[in-house]
């Protein structure tokens, strides 16, 4: 169950979007992360003012369940593509300057690290373990790294359609994932994950509108579900 076909679906979709834009900086700086993997200075939640920080659960408090089959798959997913969320908005921050890469990666990172809590919890064998920003296990989600970052680098308001659009994948795939799982902890740790997506896309969304005066068409979510989440 996987929803990397969704996601070249939106970057398609997403290429209409976005006239008029505003040209941010293309110069590349170098990323530095910290030992475990991180952006520098995280501190773990990187939330966005206004719009509330998702609560990270103490799995190691809660009863040790067997995973089904589904549910150790859904785990290693959700590893890499938080990761993938993370690294792309690094580079993101790099090209365009706008804090809200630099404190939304932070917290991708904290979704990372829940995932690798559980992966620690039940012995799974971690997909990206020593793995730099932008490298992959994954063939398919390598190729989305690079396909959002050339996306994204194009200028500020691609760029925030690009956080926006990953943003709607991460809800959509921890929906269909819980649908999945009984597990007391993996269930947490996802809705944690969903909180914290559904803050982000706010963010990208709010941002757009209200700088660049960009309204932002959901690409994979549906209208009512984008406007429950967006308080329209």
């Amino acid at each position: 169950m996987k929803k990397l076909g969704i996601l070249v679906a939106g970057l398609l979709l997403l290429a209409v979007l976005g006239a008029g834009c505003i040209t941010g900086d293309s110069t590349m700086e170098t990323t530095t992360v910290s030992p475990s993997g991180g952006p520098p200075e995280d501190r773990g939640y990187g939330g966005i003012p206004g719009d509330g920080y998702s609560e990270v659960p103490n799995v190691s408090a809660m009863p040790y369940q067997e995973l089904s089959q589904d549910e150790i798959d859904a785990i290693l997913y959700m590893r890499e593509e938080e990761k993938l969320a993370r690294d792309v908005y690094l580079v993101l921050y790099n090209k365009t300057g706008l804090p809200v890469f630099q404190n939304i990666a932070k917290s991708e990172q904290t979704h990372m690290d829940m995932v690798l809590s559980l992966i620690e919890k039940y012995n799974l064998t971690d997909p990206v373990e020593g793995m730099g920003v932008g490298e992959f296990n994954s063939t398919e989600m390598q190729n989305l790294y690079e396909e959002l970052v050339s996306k994204g680098s194009a200028n500020e308001v691609e760029a925030l359609e690009v956080g926006a659009l990953i943003e709607e994948i991460d809800i959509k795939d921890l929906e269909e994932w819980l649908k999945r799982t009984d597990n007391e902890d993996v269930k947490a740790v996802f809705e944690s994950l969903m909180t914290g997506s559904e803050n982000h896309l706010r963010a990208f969304t709010r941002l757009l509108e209200n700088r660049y005066d960009v309204t932002y068409s959901p690409q994979v979510l549906s209208q009512e579900e984008y406007f429950s989440i967006v308080g329209r």
